[in-house]
Formats: structure tokens, sequence, C-alpha cells
């Protein structure tokens, strides 16, 4: 796991053209199928990209990351939303401090979504089993468990077209990534430059951030989720609500309590 503590400061920044509207979307249709929540935990909530715009739509929402410095970022956005921007009926949030292996609540929610690879970070089959054994736990009964995953065959394509190069006026990277094809885990190495200070006094910092992902075959996924006693298991691909074909580039899970 990484703490992420300078990672935290840009982060919104690199991520800034990650599809966040996509997954929003994506979780209210399965919602439609599924059932409307109340309630839903976020595992792995980052800085709140996803979190606060549910928040500011009326649920009742649980940020929960590893990392005090993703939360501290997500407490700021939150505190800083214009009131304009929320609804009259908004709902609230809750940031907490936990491991998605052994996260828990005083109270079961109606939904759980972990999203943006989350679960891929977790390297071992029996830290994915963990995290779903609390996931199990800490949804009601009927409730939906919502999260994607990057296929091994993504992985794959990383490792094939990497170097990736970012070049902009106020931040920069280069990033390179090894495969063990063997475990299907890949290690990105990434050198940032980010601009900080006065414009008229503004310096590059450089600094250096590793991130290991691991993929796992789609129906070992399956069937630990069974294992971990939901009842109905359903794969989606690429935000949409259809079966996956061989060249999907993100799975995702719904799975039902």
């Amino acid at each position: 796991m990484n703490a992420y503590r300078q990672f935290a400061t840009v982060y919104d920044r690199l991520m800034a053209d990650m599809p966040y509207p996509e997954w929003l979307r994506f979780a209210r249709e399965c919602w439609e199928r599924y059932g409307m929540p109340a309630t839903v935990a976020d595992l792995g909530c980052g800085t709140g990209s996803i979190a606060i715009p549910l928040a500011r739509s009326g649920f009742t929402v649980y940020g929960i990351d590893l990392s005090a410095d993703m939360l501290t970022a997500a407490r700021g956005k939150w505190e800083e939303t214009p009131q304009q921007a929320i609804r009259p009926h908004a709902g609230s949030i809750r940031w907490l401090q936990q491991d998605m292996r052994n996260w828990e609540l005083p109270e079961p929610v109606d939904s759980v979504i972990s999203f943006c690879d989350c679960l891929n970070y977790l390297l071992e089959e029996e830290d994915i089993e963990a995290t779903f054994a609390s996931t199990f736990a800490g949804l009601r009964n009927g409730g939906v468990f919502l999260f994607d995953v990057l296929p091994p065959s993504l992985l794959v394509r990383y490792a094939e077209e990497q170097p990736f190069v970012l070049d902009e006026r106020d931040i920069a990277y280069i990033w390179t990534s090894e495969l063990d094809r063997d475990r299907m885990e890949i290690e990105h190495r990434l050198t940032i430059f980010s601009r900080e200070g006065p414009e008229r006094d503004a310096r590059f910092v450089r600094f250096e951030e590793t991130h290991v992902q691991r993929a796992y075959d789609p129906d070992w996924i399956a069937g630990a989720l069974r294992r971990a006693g939901f009842s109905r298991v359903d794969r989606y691909a690429d935000f949409q609500l259809k079966p996956p074909g061989p060249h999907a580039e993100r799975l995702f899970y719904a799975a039902v309590k």
C-alpha cells in the first residue's frame, strides 16, 4: 500500500481526465436495477471525487481510505464546496481512515462502491478475500457491492506501451512500468515534476512515486465473491450494463448480499 504523502498534493491534477461522471452514471444505473440506496460506503475514496458528488445529490456517504493525506484533501474539497452547488436536501459525508480489508461501520449500509481500480492495489488473493468478507459484513441484506478492476490484458498493454510522458505547464511526469507476467503484477514508477510557489518565483519540485497493481482472473474474482456469501454476482464492462467481451478494458462487478 502506498501512503500517497506527496502524491495526494497533485492527485486531482493528474487525475483530471479520469471518467468520474461515467462512474457516477454507472453507479446510478446499477442502483436503478438493484435498488436505490440511501447510505453508501466508498472504499478507496481518495480525494472524494466520487463521494462528494454523491453526497451533493442526497446520499449519506462514508468515504473510506487508508491514506490520511488523501482524506485531508477530500475534507478540504468538501468544506470548500459552494453552497449553491449543494441541493436543498443534500446528504452528508463522514471521512474514515480505514483499511478496506477490514473496514467497518456502526450500522450496515445499503451499497458499497470501490471504483478507479482500487482493488488492483491489493496484491494477494487473501487481501481480496478479506475485502469481500468485510464488505459482505458491512452491507445490509439485499445491498449491492459495485466495483471495477483492470483485467490482465490491460496490464500487458501497459507494459507493452510504456513509457508514458506528460508535459504540461504546471506538471509533468515520466511513467515507466515493469510487468511480472507470472503474478500478473505490474510496478509503475513515476517521476513527477510539480510547479509550486507564486507565479513569478515558481519552481518545479521533483518527487518519485511507485505504485504496484495486480490483475486477477475474472472467474476467480466472481468465485471469491460467492465464497464470501454474495448470492448474486453479475459482470459488466467499460461502464455499460452489458456482459464483458474479450477486449474489455475495465471490468465491473455487481454483487448482491
